[in-house]
């Protein structure tokens, strides 16, 4: 999820190149991710009536859009000359100070002292548990009591610090690759991303339950990594802004349908390879808007209040569960499906929002600005000796 605002190379240059501008149409994609999230997660304060909740009943899958942003944007700007240690630096400096703040602010909210919790979201303290959010493991357990510990939306951290872990060595292979070898790379990892799920299904599948969940979200992360270097090798697809927001939502809407419908086959699929399809959707998305936006072309994901509001998305998508259950816990349980459910969550918006503004101003911009020149200035005394 901790993706910061997209550098850019600027059209024909490689990111080996030294001039960095700033894809501000992707930052604003991310945004509309993390609201997509959002909207999920307020149907467990109240949903809306059927057919207007069904826009957000997929909002989940905005995970597997932020996790191929994160393969895309790190392999778009890194540079060579970075070493290992600075940029494991940088990325602990991007997600760990705010994930703390976010931490200590939830534990009252889905933590009690008592032995039977009021509320179903609520478990009973415990320290060893959180320490595992703490250093970012909780998501290696399938116990949901370990896996959504501390702060619930943080269990994405876990795949992100793995995928920090491993970039600087996958980008060390798909160096190697041409143009025409990222793209080989990319339909390799699709594939392998669909037979993977499809394994999991053979016979009892049980196995699938020993695999980590990071691990089983590799393939979305290395498939933003192979088409970010498509592109640094000048791969220059025409995919229409507007043909790939359709593709998507046809995407969406049909898994949604099909979900619902029960259909014979069909729905089996959807179910089965819900995942799958998302990421090859998210993916051709990303791919036009950054297409278009090496074509000069304006985006209104590039307006000044979607690119802050993109730069906001990271503390917003750690704060948004801790305000929705602070108030669940409040009111004492969730609400009936209605339209006045849309006031509540304006107004619950608006809270999440105005707190996460202050998260990244106060504490995640300072905090990794201070981490980062720390490190700068050890790097560069290292170098002068």
């Amino acid at each position: 999820m901790a993706a910061n605002a997209v550098p850019v190379a600027p059209s024909g240059a490689t990111t080996h190149g030294t001039a960095i501008l700033r894809l501000d149409a992707l930052t604003g994609l991310r945004w509309l991710a993390a609201f997509w999230v959002f909207g999920y997660h307020m149907q467990n304060f109240g949903s809306l009536p059927p057919p207007f909740d069904l826009p957000v009943e997929l909002g989940y899958l905005g995970v597997t859009f932020f996790f191929v942003l994160s393969g895309f944007v790190l392999t778009w700007s890194m540079r060579p000359n970075v070493r290992i240690s600075t940029f494991y630096t940088r990325r602990f400096a991007r997600i760990w100070p705010a994930h703390m703040v976010a931490l200590f602010l939830a534990i009252p909210v889905f933590y009690t002292l008592t032995a039977e919790p009021e509320n179903s979201w609520v478990k009973t303290l415990s320290i060893p548990i959180l320490m595992l959010s703490v250093v970012l493991l909780q998501g290696y357990s399938r116990d949901a009591a370990i896996l959504f510990s501390g702060n619930p939306a943080a269990w994405t951290l876990s795949c992100e610090a793995l995928f920090y872990a491993l970039h600087p060595f996958l980008a060390r292979l798909l160096r190697r690759a041409t143009r025409r070898g990222a793209l080989i790379i990319a339909v390799a990892i699709v594939a392998v991303a669909f037979s993977y799920r499809g394994l999991t299904h053979v016979g009892s599948g049980q196995w699938a339950e020993a695999v980590p969940v990071p691990f089983e979200r590799i393939p979305e992360f290395a498939l933003g990594m192979a088409l970010a270097w498509a592109f640094a090798q000048g791969w220059r697809p025409r995919i229409p802004v507007p043909i790939a927001w359709a593709l998507f939502a046809l995407v969406m809407g049909g898994l949604t349908v099909a979900l619902h419908r029960q259909i014979p086959v069909i729905s089996e699929i959807a179910g089965l390879f819900l995942n799958e399809f998302a990421t090859l959707a998210c993916a051709l998305l990303i791919i036009a808007v950054v297409n278009a936006s090496l074509g000069g072309r304006r985006s209104w994901l590039a307006h000044p209040w979607m690119v802050r509001l993109g730069n906001w998305s990271y503390t917003f998508y750690l704060l948004h569960a801790t305000v929705i259950y602070a108030i669940l816990n409040i009111m004492g349980g969730s609400r009936d499906p209605a339209m006045s459910n849309l006031v509540w969550g304006t107004g619950i918006f608006a809270i999440a929002l105005a707190l996460s503004a202050a998260l990244h101003y106060w504490v995640e911009v300072p905090a990794e600005r201070r981490i980062r020149d720390w490190k700068d200035r050890r790097d560069l005394a290292v170098a002068s000796r």
